[in-house]
């Protein structure tokens, strides 16, 4: 299988949007109850990209199967080297490295736009990314109990950091 990794095109908001809203729907990876429709979705990608923050795609057999991106962790002025970011894969393509592939490049542009700090927003629930991100030496550094609430019960929120040095 040969997957590459791509800066996001507009051709990619569909696909992506399947992505958000099949994670919207089943599981606790986005604490969002409502799914999106494409000119939602289309905007938060656009304005990703208008702030200077990369969006990039796993694509396989020239559709998008997974993507990743980062944004401003909070909005004060000192927090300006801090990024929080996303990564996603289509559910039929989950546990093939995609993630991995997405999240290297991710870390490799924080580095490259100089950013001195990655944050991982995790629900506690998911393990699986939990110990995905400790292999990309992400330390957990908080958690949130009760702090979402979503499919009738309370969740806790995981905050992993990687500092990019």
């Amino acid at each position: 299988m040969e997957i590459k990794i791509r800066p996001y095109q507009t051709e990619d908001t569909q696909a992506i949007l399947e992505i958000t809203n099949f994670n919207i729907l089943h599981s606790t990876s986005l604490y969002d109850y409502e799914i999106r429709n494409y000119a939602q979705q289309k905007a938060i990608l656009e304005d990703k990209l208008n702030k200077g923050f990369p969006v990039i795609v796993a694509e396989f057999g020239g559709k998008a199967v997974g993507f990743g991106m980062y944004s401003e962790f909070r909005l004060r002025e000192a927090y300006q080297f801090t990024v929080e970011h996303s990564v996603y894969v289509n559910v039929n393509f989950q546990g093939k490295g995609i993630g991995k592939l997405l999240l290297q490049e991710l870390i490799h542009l924080a580095r490259k736009q100089k950013r001195h700090t990655m944050i991982a927003v995790i629900d506690s629930e998911n393990q699986n990314s939990v110990e995905f991100h400790q292999k990309f030496g992400f330390e957990t550094v908080g958690v949130f109990k009760e702090c979402g609430f979503k499919f009738d019960r309370w969740l806790h929120t995981v905050f992993m950091q990687l500092l990019l040095k």
